[in-house]
């Protein structure tokens, strides 16, 4: 890794309480800044969401034309390493 960068990149877990995929989704926020070198902190809110949702920059990566929906539900789209880089990667484009 060369550098620590997108420190101004805001990161979001949201989970519900009790949600079987949110630690591990956690752990695959955290491997993605890794390996991108990216410092930002990742914010864990638990509520009524659908769970486990990942938003950077205050958008989903699973669905990055739609809103956050409200409920506590297990998503069927759980973010996988590959979009989670491009996504991150795509969000530090313009610091390059």
């Amino acid at each position: 890794m060369v550098g620590r960068r997108g420190g101004g990149m805001r990161v979001e877990l949201l989970h519900h309480h009790g949600c079987p995929h949110a630690h591990a989704a956690h752990q695959l926020i955290e491997q993605c800044l890794r390996t991108l070198a990216i410092s930002s902190p990742i914010l864990v809110r638990v509520g009524d969401y659908p769970s486990p949702t990942v938003l950077v920059d205050g958008i989903d990566v699973m669905r990055p034309t739609h809103a956050v929906a409200a409920g506590s539900a297990c998503r069927l789209d759980i973010p996988t390493q590959d979009r989670l880089l491009d996504i991150l990667s795509a969000h530090l484009a313009p610091e390059a």
